[in-house]
């Protein structure tokens, strides 16, 4: 059976559980905490011996530059693409007001640009492989590894073979926990629909869930496809959406990068058939910095805010400071699998200042279902950005639709 359709099942069983078990609030958020943990589980190797491997093929096949370079570039255009679409949607469609709450901001801590710096060279690089969620330190350190053992010509022979067995290892056992994710989604989805309820039942919310919804489709469903056709030449841009479903069927549930970064990687390397030297390197810059969703969800919001307070039309400089505010600000939430969305609404609405400080405390209700639409486009762009890069450095092997997990 295709992960796809497991996932489908787990959903549709988590939203039977929902209607039909009296279960608790508690019991719900601590079986959804736990399967959320089950697919982080065997991130984090995956993720060292990985991209150790890959910094290596990368460095002996002298294509490591090109590869980044690629990488990188395919992360700024999905961020300028996905910035683009949020705000020409917002803009065109007028979304109801929000109702006027007398509520004041809490206390929030900022995003600490230099302890995200410095937790990149820890003291000490096995600092690096204790931390839980942040994947940019452990990455850093493989890609090290990867490089010393690239550097030196005799006597790492031994080693590279112990990271080539422990990755192909560590990939079997990502394979056994991306299965099983299929149960996880039941409580999962459970917790989700408990949370997202009350702005799902606003007409006001549902509305702008609706935009959500067409801006993905439009998203996915033409224009990635239009740049692989593209970039790539490609004559089947739709074989990339289709190896998309279950990771975007994860990433919208768990609204965790992490989560879902697991469940692309392997689809990327066993459906889409990318070599590992580039499914292990750009997949974990790629869920790290191409943050777009996250970019897109901010800029909708807070257009809506705007015109919740003010019915004056917005002006073109603020079109222009937020265009380029809510992308730089999605850069800086490498360090935040989940709730990035949340978090960078309130520094939007924060750094403009003018009133609108506590905007963001209108879409309280609205931030379960904001923070699952981030995380789908963050998947989906991840996804085909890896591909793109994959194909512009002939580092995969086209499988037939019909092998794809």
């Amino acid at each position: 059976m295709k992960v796809w359709i497991k996932y489908l099942i787990g959903i549709a069983l988590g939203f039977a559980a929902f209607f039909i078990l009296p279960l608790g609030e508690n019991v719900l958020s601590t079986l959804s905490e736990f399967a959320v943990h089950f697919g982080r589980y065997a991130l984090f190797p995956l993720v060292f011996f990985g991209t150790a491997l890959a910094v290596f093929r990368l460095r002996t096949n002298r294509t490591l530059l090109k590869t980044s370079i690629w990488t990188f570039a395919m992360i700024f255009l999905f961020t300028f693409v996905l910035t683009s679409i949020g705000i020409v949607s917002a803009l065109l469609i007028k979304l109801p007001r929000i109702p006027i709450t007398g509520e004041r901001m809490i206390e929030q801590q900022p995003i600490d640009i230099k302890s995200l710096v410095l937790q990149l060279v820890p003291f000490s690089a096995f600092d690096s492989l204790r931390e839980g969620i942040y994947i940019l330190p452990i990455f850093v350190f493989a890609a090290f590894f990867g490089a010393g053992c690239s550097s030196e010509k005799e006597g790492v022979r031994v080693v590279v073979a112990f990271v080539e067995s422990a990755a192909r290892i560590m990939h079997n056992i990502a394979a056994f926990f991306a299965e099983w994710i299929s149960v996880g989604l039941i409580a999962v989805t459970c917790w989700w629909l408990l949370c997202a309820r009350g702005g799902l039942s606003s007409p006001v919310f549902s509305k702008m869930f609706l935009l959500l919804l067409v801006d993905f489709l439009i998203f996915a469903g033409v224009l990635c496809p239009l740049i692989i056709r593209l970039v790539c030449k490609d004559p089947r841009p739709f074989h990339v959406l289709y190896a998309s479903v279950a990771p975007v069927l994860a990433a919208f549930f768990s609204a965790d990068s992490n989560f879902s970064l697991l469940v692309n990687m392997r689809h990327g390397r066993e459906s889409l058939g990318i070599r590992d030297e580039v499914n292990s390197f750009s997949f974990p810059l790629c869920s790290a910095f191409s943050r777009g969703g996250a970019s897109l969800v901010v800029s909708v919001c807070f257009v809506s805010i705007v015109r919740s307070y003010v019915d004056l039309g917005i002006r073109a400089e603020d079109v222009f400071w937020l265009f380029t505010t809510a992308a730089a600000v999605s850069f800086s939430l490498c360090a935040l699998p989940q709730g990035g969305a949340s978090v960078a609404l309130t520094i939007i609405c924060t750094m403009y200042g003018r009133g609108f400080a506590d905007g963001f405390l209108l879409l309280r209700p609205a931030l379960p279902f904001l923070c699952s639409f981030a995380a789908i486009f963050d998947a989906t762009s991840a996804i085909y950005a890896t591909y793109i890069v994959a194909v512009k450095t002939k580092a995969i092997d086209h499988n037939a639709i019909k092998k794809y997990i």
